[in-house]
């Protein structure tokens, strides 16, 4: 599958999972679910201004320690992910990898996190939260040289596992 297809019929559009047929919150039951392997990745931007960028790309200056900060936040997060989205379940979650690529001409960072699990339920609400605290913790070590830093494109761009099987985002 591609795009933003669900897998549902042309005619059945899909439901949302955590409302009950009278509207109301609920945790998915996924107790009957069979464990497969299941895999996300999502992606995430962080933009600032030239001052700020060339900082942080600066030779013997910030990039290591504030990739590498982004790296660890981002990896605890998506493990406390079920503690940060009221209905997340609590996932094994057997692999978290967090990659950064440097748009110089745009003074952008790329973020990309993969997560994989043996379980029930997917992992793709780990891996946009594993972006999104990256992107975070970024703005906040390059805050002080530029506040107007802006965190976009957070989203998913992969996954697979499960009965609906493998999704892209085109």
């Amino acid at each position: 599958m591609s795009g933003s297809s669900s897998g549902a019929g042309a005619d059945a559009l899909p439901a949302l999972s955590h409302l009950d047929e009278d509207g109301q919150v609920r945790m998915v039951d996924v107790v009957a679910k069979t464990d497969t392997e299941r895999v996300a990745i999502a992606a995430a931007s962080v933009r600032m201004n030239a001052h700020a960028y060339g900082l942080l790309t600066a030779p013997g200056q910030g990039k290591g320690e504030v990739l590498n900060t982004a790296r660890v936040a981002a990896i605890l997060a998506a493990k406390r992910c079920a503690e940060l989205i009221p209905l997340c379940h609590s996932l094994p979650l057997a692999f978290v990898g967090v990659e950064f690529s440097l748009d110089d001409a745009a003074h952008r960072i790329d973020i990309r996190a993969t997560c994989r699990t043996q379980y029930k339920t997917g992992v793709e609400m780990e891996a946009m939260t594993a972006c999104s605290v990256a992107a975070l913790t970024i703005y906040d070590m390059c805050k002080a040289a530029d506040k107007a830093i802006v965190i976009e494109q957070v989203r998913l761009q992969y996954k697979a596992g499960g009965k609906s099987g493998e999704w892209r985002n085109d």
